[in-house]
């Protein structure tokens, strides 16, 4: 196991608002169709080696926004796509689980014709690259998985109480761009107002709260049981100051020893190192990629 420690360089010269507002673009929007519903998805295109990118939950594709100069600048192809319910998915269905967004994958893979891929999941999707490859291990090449939660942690019985008093009435928009806010550790990106609001707008559409609160629900039993006998060259990015887990570089080290994976640690960085110091995420992640395809 490999570790890699990155420190954000002290001044970063934020994007202009003209190059703020083209980052949120995430090209044309294509549709996957599936038997119960359709994923939303857009393509960098290219003859590169495929990367297929899938946000966590309550999230949009768009958060790969400032990871996609570094993949297509390496020469990749980078797909981004929806999760069940979120972005421009669709909203209802029998499995929101990352057991079904890794068929999504394979599923999406075989409709682009692409022998193989690697699948770059963040939070809770990061799971989806393990299902992917223990059903098709032929064609999942490696992951990276950021801010990974492919496990259920700790939770006491007042966080349990709270998350359910916070998605039973109104307020549940206001919870969740608050918690969402908090995950940002050290700065948020330039354009970071106009995310807010495309985000919030589209979890007010009907339907994606009830989905989003399905998924936070789900335990992720099934997907840590996966990865001990999983074989995928994978490597664990992770903020040194992400909210999400009571000690985030014990998590990664964890994570990391059990797949025989490698690990970048971006200091400072919240649950979104790609977002948050992209100068730090990219160029790692490019690394590991290369190295991965000799």
């Amino acid at each position: 196991m490999n570790t890699t420690l990155v420190t954000s360089p002290a001044i970063v010269t934020p994007a202009s608002p003209e190059q703020s507002t083209c980052s949120l673009l995430a090209g044309v929007t294509q549709f996957l169709q599936l038997a119960d519903g359709r994923i939303a998805y857009d393509d960098t295109g290219g003859d590169g080696p495929l990367v297929i990118a899938l946000p966590g939950m309550g999230d949009l594709r768009q958060q790969y926004r400032y990871l996609r100069p570094y993949l297509t600048g390496a020469g990749f192809r980078l797909v981004t796509m929806d999760v069940r319910g979120q972005g421009e998915s669709s909203m209802r269905w029998d499995d929101y689980s990352a057991q079904a967004a890794g068929q999504d994958v394979l599923a999406l893979m075989a409709h682009l014709g692409a022998g193989s891929a690697i699948v770059i999941g963040n939070s809770f999707a990061a799971g989806a690259a393990f299902w992917a490859a223990r059903q098709a291990p032929q064609h999942i090449r490696g992951a990276v998985l950021i801010g990974p939660i492919v496990r259920d942690l700790p939770i006491s019985p007042l966080t349990k109480f709270a998350l359910k008093a916070a998605f039973a009435g109104p307020w549940r928009g206001w919870f969740w761009m608050t918690y969402w806010n908090s995950l940002f550790a050290t700065r948020k990106p330039a354009d970071h107002a106009q995310y807010h609001d495309l985000l919030n707008k589209n979890l007010h559409e009907s339907g994606r709260f009830d989905a989003l609160k399905t998924m936070v629900g789900l335990s992720k039993a099934e997907t840590d049981a996966l990865m001990d006998g999983i074989k995928l060259p994978s490597l664990v990015v992770m903020g040194t100051k992400d909210a999400d887990f009571p000690n985030p570089e014990q998590e990664a080290c964890l994570l990391a020893s059990r797949l025989g994976a490698e690990m970048l640690l971006v200091e400072g960085a919240g649950h979104y190192p790609h977002v948050e110091m992209p100068e730090c995420t990219g160029p790692g992640v490019v690394k590991f990629l290369k190295q991965l395809l000799g």
